[in-house]
């Protein structure tokens, strides 16, 4: 046998070691972006929720609140703070007011409000399950 029949023999090798191996690697999730409210960003007149519908969102992704710097800002807060659309001293001590701010969602149940007055009951929060 010559030399290309040796590189076959290395090239099938290859190929079956590939293939015997645990395949869970090549199923590894990639974290994705997301632009809340899309090209509206974060304001007033989106409908978070409709954003948020039919959107597949994991742990690990990334969502970017894109608004005027010091127009809104963005707070990370627990269920009944979201439901209130009253902040905890811990939960303000969160607040961002880039205008670019990013935040990783966590498995299950992610919630953000704007906690300036009247923005959060005006519409301004999200709810976020991330799988």
């Amino acid at each position: 046998m010559g030399r290309g029949s040796d590189m076959m023999s290395v090239f099938v090798a290859l190929l079956l070691i590939n293939w015997s191996t645990d395949t869970t690697a090549s199923h590894i999730p990639y974290s994705h972006t997301h632009d809340v409210g899309g090209s509206e960003g974060w304001g007033l007149g989106v409908s978070y929720e409709d954003w948020t519908n039919g959107r597949e969102l994991a742990a690990g992704d990334t969502l970017v609140f894109k608004y005027q710097p010091g127009e809104y800002n963005v707070v990370p807060v627990n269920g009944a703070s979201y439901r209130s659309c009253k902040p905890t001293a811990s939960d303000a001590s969160k607040t961002v007011w880039t205008g670019n701010d990013k935040f990783k969602l966590k498995m299950g149940a992610n919630y953000f409000i704007c906690s300036l007055p009247g923005y959060c009951q005006a519409g301004m929060k999200l709810h976020v399950n991330a799988n």
